[in-house]
């Protein structure tokens, strides 16, 4: 699994910005917000991964239009497990908000307010995992190869955050 493995490589380089402590934070993060809609660990990553497809359209398209420092940049500001409106703001226009969570909505039977409710800190999250793989030194240098992978992906429609989430909650409970 490319991602996942992108993931871990950034956790064992000390040159990046991946540790075991911000992947448990992101895995406790992904369990609150189990805990406070009451929906079942994986119903959440389904949310995860749904979510996830539209941070990679939008930041597909910041990259072609603004480049990789710019991508890179955004990813750092908004990366993180707290709430933060402003990290769906920048990404999605209030369209593409209620089109995310009508869609997962409709895949999970989560009502589409939950949903919506979720997004400020759901987009962090994944945010939070790409940016595992920035320079520990200087975050804004490009060569991120956890965004470069997520960016580049094939288009196929699968996207690896939910299973990334799933595997690095096993990883860390051996």
């Amino acid at each position: 699994m490319g991602l996942f493995d992108q993931i871990l490589g950034a956790v064992a380089n000390p040159n990046q910005q991946g540790s075991l402590g911000q992947i448990g934070s992101i895995v406790n993060s992904v369990q609150q917000l189990s805990d406070r809609t009451g929906a079942d660990p994986s119903t959440i990553q389904s949310v995860l991964s749904i979510v996830g497809g539209q941070v990679r359209s939008a930041l597909q398209d910041k990259q072609a239009t603004d480049g990789n420092e710019a991508t890179q940049n955004l990813v750092n500001q908004y990366a993180g497990t707290s709430p933060n409106p402003q990290a769906v703001n920048s990404l999605f226009s209030p369209q593409i908000q209620q089109q995310v969570a009508e869609v997962a909505a409709q895949r999970t039977g989560l009502d589409a307010g939950i949903v919506q409710q979720l997004l400020p800190l759901a987009v962090p999250l994944v945010l939070k995992f790409l940016q595992s793989g920035a320079n520990a030194q200087n975050p804004q240098a490009g060569g991120n190869p956890v965004l470069n992978s997520f960016l580049d992906a094939d288009g196929d429609g699968d996207v690896d955050i939910a299973d990334a989430i799933q595997m690095a909650s096993r990883y860390m409970r051996q």
